[in-house]
């Protein structure tokens, strides 16, 4: 006599499902907690700040935390996170689009083995060894060759203005930062590249197109949103960065023009100063410019997500 399998109790399916969804449900509803809990303690930590300053903290300049000035502007660290981070995405989004077309489409197996590898292998350095290094190494490098090499030829462009003999500075703290987010960017774009359908590439071959031709108009628009992603999560890791930028950025409270000049960033300063407070006001101004910088973070995260809108090619036809 043949036996027959058992099907699966309904009430058993519904059961995973019910632990599924909860298990997804929880997972949600954590970090949407955990991001409402930092949000509340910064606002909550900075409210003596934001009563004394209000908004003008975000433009004015002056930073003062010792008695009797105690005063205190967000606008030079604003600026200075501003164009490290935007200067080192400049530098590494294309670096990174550049090495994941590379290895995804390109390389051979064995070579994408061992230059997949040391990318990611990039992204465990820590931070303070990259600083120590950009700092011995990288700064002394920018201020005797690359630095004098771009002010001679750019300038007239008042963000290379006259170099300074240390290297430390706005350009120096944003190669660091591009060397640190180019593995992100790398390996989510090369992941990225590799999930387009290879039916779409080699129809697109059979028609006659080039390589370019097959990158320009099928892997790019089908991974643009992805990329996009990827490009906030290596922006995320730049405006936060501390420790690195710490050491080659100069740590000078004030706004300059040429990307040569010292300067400082809004994680710097807290990393700098959070431990010594000199005066009352200094530590919730601290946590004020805290709030400033996830507010940023969260701003660009939301561009992002619309530019991306923008170039997914399933919103554009139309599919779901």
């Amino acid at each position: 006599m043949r036996l027959r399998r058992r099907a699966p109790s309904q009430p058993a399916g519904r059961t995973g499902d019910r632990v599924l969804f909860a298990l997804c449900a929880f997972a949600v509803l954590l970090v949407g907690l955990t991001l409402f809990g930092v949000i509340f303690q910064l606002i909550s930590n900075a409210n003596p700040s934001i009563s004394r300053f209000g908004l003008p903290f975000l433009t004015h300049t002056t930073w003062k935390p010792n008695k009797p000035f105690e005063t205190f502007g967000a606008g030079a660290m604003i600026y200075g996170t501003v164009v490290s981070s935007l200067f080192a995405l400049a530098l590494a989004t294309p670096l990174g689009i550049a090495i994941g077309l590379y290895l995804s489409m390109m390389a051979r197996p064995g070579v994408r083995a061992v230059v997949g590898s040391m990318v990611e292998m990039l992204a465990a350095v820590p931070s303070v060894i990259m600083g120590f290094w950009g700092l011995y190494v990288l700064a002394p490098f920018m201020a005797t060759h690359i630095e004098p090499a771009l002010h001679s030829v750019l300038g007239f462009i008042p963000l290379f203005g006259a170099a300074q003999t240390t290297g430390l500075g706005l350009f120096t703290a944003g190669v660091i930062l591009a060397l640190m987010i180019l593995p992100i960017i790398a390996s989510l774009s090369r992941d990225l590249f590799m999930t387009v359908p290879a039916e779409l590439k080699d129809g697109a071959a059979a028609l006659g197109a080039t390589r370019w031709e097959i990158i320009r108009g099928i892997v790019l628009p089908t991974t643009a949103s992805g990329v996009a992603a990827a490009t906030v999560l290596g922006l995320g890791r730049a405006l936060g960065e501390a420790i690195a930028v710490t050491l080659v950025v100069g740590n000078l409270t004030k706004i300059q023009a040429s990307l040569f000049k010292p300067g400082v960033t809004m994680a710097s300063l807290i990393a700098n100063e959070f431990q010594y407070p000199e005066s009352k006001l200094h530590v919730p101004s601290l946590f004020y410019l805290a709030l400033v910088l996830v507010v940023i973070g969260l701003l660009a995260s939301l561009a992002a997500r619309a530019i991306a809108g923008r170039f997914d090619v399933h919103s554009q036809f139309g599919v779901t």
